[in-house]
């Protein structure tokens, strides 16, 4: 671990906002955007595996996205798919696992067929865990949850918070330690509702575009200077 930062999220979760207001403020399409959004999130898959973060969550498309005009859906997707043409093997290669958390079946069948593809590619990856928030909606996630649990035929004994995480998209994951949001927004956005009880909230004005490595150490250093009691006193926390 580097010297500036006394420890690191074991998991980082991302809300990317700002693509489109970025764009408008240099007199570009809402696409030219998303197209910078998407190279950035290169770099920060990059840095986070350099780092030694061993789970990245990255909102990049929720279901109430669908309500957005159909041309910039279909962009969104059409990058979608760039990124996996260009990045999968790379993933394979430095040992990323992809996956993806939201409905996959809900999604158009070229992007549901390159994740599927790229999910089992990927599979061995041990370095790191990049979630892709697709489809995904945080309240949707928890009702599923609470139906699969039910079709499961779990006496009502075994309904503890620990099972009930074991029906959620992030199964087998430490929950976010960290949640960063980018552009300027104060809210969740209905983004891992039940997951980030605990988290700790990090908001910057920058668009996501422009959060580039210096603007992700800048949250990690924030992060690091927290004290995380989840319910105990600094005493306890300190064991006094």
């Amino acid at each position: 671990m580097e010297q500036q930062f006394p420890f690191l999220p074991r998991h980082l979760a991302i809300i990317m906002d700002g693509n489109g207001r970025w764009a408008q403020a240099r007199g570009l399409k809402r696409v030219d955007g998303h197209r910078a959004g998407a190279d950035n999130v290169r770099v920060i898959v990059t840095e986070c595996r350099r780092l030694g973060i061993p789970y990245l969550t990255l909102y990049a498309f929720s279901s109430e996205n669908w309500k957005r005009p159909p041309a910039e859906v279909a962009a969104l997707f059409s990058l979608l798919l760039d990124f996996l043409g260009t990045e999968v093997a790379r993933m394979e290669r430095e040992g990323i696992r992809l996956m993806v958390l939201g409905d996959v079946e809900g999604l158009p069948l070229a992007q549901r067929t390159a994740l599927k593809h790229a999910m089992k590619r990927t599979a061995q990856g041990r370095d790191m865990t990049l979630n892709l928030a697709l489809n995904y909606g945080g309240r949707e996630e928890i009702v599923r949850a609470a139906r699969r649990m039910a079709e499961a035929g779990l006496p009502p004994e075994q309904y503890t918070e620990a099972r009930f995480a074991d029906f959620l998209y992030t199964q087998g994951q430490p929950d976010p330690d960290l949640l960063v949001r980018t552009s300027g927004e104060l809210r969740l956005s209905n983004y891992l509702l039940y997951q980030c009880a605990y988290s700790e909230f990090y908001f910057t004005p920058v668009a996501w575009p422009d959060f580039g490595v210096d603007a992700l150490h800048e949250a990690l250093r924030a992060y690091a200077g927290r004290s995380r009691r989840f319910g105990q006193t600094q005493e306890q926390v300190n064991g006094c």
